[in-house]
């Protein structure tokens, strides 16, 4: 079966928790995690839940396992942590977790940004793929860098995503 043909299968509709893992942002300043909302909504997708946790693996971890243990999450997406500070954590919290690994995502993800902003992109450890049969995609926390991911790659495979991960 062609690509086209499996995208044409994909289902039109995914159901996405967003986590923003931050130590400073609150409902009103969480422009990235808002983005991410936008953009998979006017794609047709569903918003299930947001969230802000704060920059502690075991706190990602915690919040990414109690989403994966709900069967109505088809896809979390995190935005945050995916830096090089002390701080940042959501890279290894997450990466544990994953059963398989996406590592074409991270590759693109980078590849795209370095277009934009140039040698910083080597810091970016955006990453993405399946635990419990579900996706996940974790961005950076800078706006910018999450809508050039969104656009550019999760809302034109997520349907795609989510079919092949449910085989």
């Amino acid at each position: 079966m062609s690509q086209a043909e499996h995208k044409a299968q994909a289902p039109r509709t995914v159901r996405c928790i967003i986590v923003t893992v931050s130590d400073t942002r609150t409902d009103e300043t969480d422009a990235s995690g808002r983005a991410i909302a936008d953009l998979l909504t006017a794609a047709g997708h569903q918003v299930a839940g947001r969230t802000i946790v704060k920059d502690d693996p075991d706190l990602v971890r915690g919040t990414i396992e109690r989403q994966l243990a709900s069967p109505d999450v088809h896809a979390i997406i995190t935005t945050g942590g995916t830096g090089i500070t002390s701080r940042d954590s959501t890279y290894e919290a997450v990466s544990g977790m994953l059963q398989k690994r996406l590592d074409g995502f991270g590759e693109l993800f980078r590849m795209l940004s370095y277009e934009q902003i140039g040698s910083a992109a080597i810091m970016s450890r955006a990453c993405a793929g399946l635990a419990a049969g579900r996706i996940i995609v974790c961005l950076p926390g800078s706006e910018a860098a999450v809508r050039l991911a969104m656009e550019k790659l999760v809302i034109p495979e997520l349907g795609h995503l989510m079919q092949q991960a449910s085989k």
